[in-house]
């Protein structure tokens, strides 16, 4: 490719955005149905995943796919084989669509493949002129992250694979017929009268009688396994003791005061009030108007008139309920005339009119601040509990180090000797199991995992909790073992209920369908059997009903008539049944505004449809053939299942 492209001096420039941007979209990863483990026939490499015709893909391959796509980003382990699964059927059709290129005699050629790279990278030409083989690598490299030869490939793979859509796709076309029932379809809509059973409303309501709880236990009395449990004997560094031991001195509060003194220096700065008389937007004789009404408020205000009052009154700011308060400014935070006038009254004085581009305003200067750092003494209280903090955290982190430290030299000594070496306080947690909490130790996953993972006699490192610093031995442990009725009750009894709500739901909703459609009025019946009813808006098929969630569980609505009732319908984790109340048709003269997208839309997802049933017959038919096979042990070795 690189020949072709010298040979034609041309040339390729993108933004990195738009580059990466196509690469991602065409290398998605596309889901291939149908891929049955089989024995690998064939096979010369030991590494070898799967085999398409005479060719092979191996865990190497599978390996720098995946990690070219997830750019560096990592990849969490529960997710490891769904992605490396995704990975090879990618792999997989690109080597039978290959196997499918050759059977036809469709090519790709050089000079298709160059045009296709001048889009995507016209940086490696100035003008008409190419670049060079060194920068074009260099651009390839830097802006795809891929080898030329992959980068090369990877093009040459794309406009296979276009080549193939079009010969699938040219013929698909949409009806008239077809665009008028998805407008139909998208734009119909029904409003219901409707009632609700939830489970989870109704789990309280069941009260089994200790026959039904023991029955109900002894059937599913493997769900009730009781963890392993441990209690724990700890050591702890408490900051909250520490910080009353710990004294700051005066000497320290003023070195913090000198390395932050930055902070404490205040800017020239007004408290004022305002009366804001709008004129954004008014005609000059409005502006007239406005103005005549400012200076009658502004008489009032200089006459002794109550200025928070007025500005309740009059002004046009949102400040307008504070009294025009509008707290501290400094110089430069408003518009200059504002600052001008705010900056140079006299504290408690009021302004005449001020115009801005905003309006009329009438100030009024309760307080002023000359510019100034604020002495130490101003600042002592706020310092001070921020000095002690750090100086407790430092002292903390070094005691810590000592006990770790003491620690490293032997993990089989005395709690209590640390505790008395180090000045800590000792104590015991209740039994717990790895997910629930460990007392004064909270449930740090730190925290259990070391307990759980402690022998007898030993001490752990310092473990970081909110409390502080703690080292922990083992106390007591309570093996896992089958639970008995009594100790985990509260769990059967609440696992009954979740069970019976379901079927109870379910029950009083077919018996309110029942009901309904003998003849019984929807909000009566409903409410006989401890249900609410409810009117919902019109909705349409992409719509939503309130408290029900997504009109796509109401498909079946739409097919029915005004005043029929639905059966008994599970609603997620719930039971309704409804009633048609309304439903309207769309208005067809309005479908000639939506059918250019409607036919796109319905245009694109037959093509699709098109194009991924060849995918599945073609992959079909070579596996009959026996042309794709698939290394099953190699394949959960390395998506991490063996």
């Amino acid at each position: 490719m690189l020949d072709v492209i010298q040979q034609r001096k041309t040339g390729v420039k993108i933004l990195m955005g738009v580059i990466l941007g196509i690469i991602c979209l065409t290398m998605v990863i596309t889901l291939v149905p149908g891929l049955v483990p089989g024995a690998m026939t064939g096979m010369n490499s030991p590494d070898a995943v799967a085999r398409v015709g005479d060719e092979q893909i191996t865990r190497t391959d599978i390996e720098n796919t995946l990690n070219r796509e997830l750019r560096g980003q990592s990849l969490p382990p529960m997710l490891k084989g769904m992605y490396t699964k995704q990975v090879l059927d990618q792999l997989v059709f690109q080597k039978a669509l290959e196997m499918e290129a050759k059977r036809l005699g469709l090519r790709v050629t050089p000079e298709e493949q160059t045009d296709r790279i001048k889009k995507y990278l016209p940086t490696a030409f100035t003008g008409d002129t190419w670049v060079g083989k060194e920068r074009y690598t260099q651009e390839v490299e830097t802006r795809t992250g891929m080898t030329v030869e992959d980068f090369e490939e990877f093009v040459r793979q794309q406009l296979l694979e276009e080549k193939f859509r079009n010969i699938l796709t040219d013929g698909v076309t949409v009806s008239d017929t077809e665009i008028a029932q998805e407008y139909i379809r998208r734009n119909e809509k029904i409003s219901i009268e409707y009632a609700v059973f939830k489970p989870a409303d109704l789990a309280a309501t069941i009260n089994p009688t200790d026959a039904e709880l023991q029955a109900y236990f002894a059937k599913n009395i493997g769900r009730y396994q009781v963890a392993e449990k441990r209690s724990a004997s700890y050591a702890l560094l408490d900051l909250d003791k520490l910080k009353q031991q710990t004294k700051v001195s005066d000497d320290e509060l003023k070195a913090a005061y000198q390395q932050n003194i930055d902070q404490f220096k205040v800017q020239n700065r007004v408290h004022v009030e305002h009366i804001l008389f709008k004129t954004v937007g008014q005609t000059d004789a409005l502006v007239a108007e406005t103005q005549k009404k400012a200076e009658d408020v502004l008489k009032k205000a200089k006459s002794g008139g109550n200025f928070e009052d007025l500005a309740k009154q009059y002004s046009d700011d949102t400040s307008k309920t504070k009294g025009g308060d509008i707290g501290w400014i400094v110089e430069g935070q408003t518009v200059p005339e504002f600052q001008q006038a705010a900056f140079t009254l006299p504290k408690g004085s009021i302004s005449d009119l001020v115009k801005t581009q905003y309006g009329f305003h009438i100030i009024k200067v309760l307080d002023k601040e000359t510019a100034r750092t604020k002495s130490f003494d101003e600042v002592r209280a706020e310092i001070e509990p921020t000095v002690l903090d750090s100086k407790v955290n430092a002292e903390a982190n070094k005691i810590s180090d000592q006990m770790a430290a003491a620690v490293r030299q032997s993990n089989r000594q005395s709690l209590d000797d640390l505790a008395k070496k180090f000045n800590l306080t000792v104590g015991t947690t209740p039994v717990a199991s790895v997910s629930e909490p460990l007392g004064d130790l909270g449930n740090s996953p730190d925290v259990h995992q070391t307990l759980f993972a402690l022998r007898p006699g030993e001490v752990s490192a310092p473990l970081r909790i909110d409390r502080g610093w703690a080292i922990i031995a083992l106390k007591e442990t309570q093996p896992a073992h089958q639970g008995t009725l009594a100790e985990v009750r509260d769990k059967v009894l609440a696992d009954y209920r979740k069970d019976n709500s379901a079927t109870l739901a379910r029950s009083k909703a077919e018996d309110l369908a029942k009901r309904v459609k003998g003849g019984e009025a929807l909000a009566k019946a409903a409410k006989e059997l401890g249900a609410e009813t409810k009117t919902s808006a019109p909705f349409a098929r992409n719509g939503q009903v309130s408290d029900l969630g997504s009109a796509t569980q109401f498909n079946a609505a739409f097919n029915m008539q005004v005043g029929q009732v639905s059966d008994a319908d599970q609603v997620a984790a719930n039971w309704a049944v409804y009633r048609i109340v309304t439903h309207d048709s769309p208005k067809m003269e309005e479908l000639i505004l939506q059918k250019p997208q409607l036919e796109q839309q319905l245009l694109q997802t037959k093509q699709q449809a098109s194009y991924e049933a060849f995918k599945t017959a073609l992959q079909d038919r070579l596996k009959s053939e026996g042309k794709i096979t698939i290394d099953s042990a190699n394949l959960k070795a390395l998506s991490g299942q063996a």
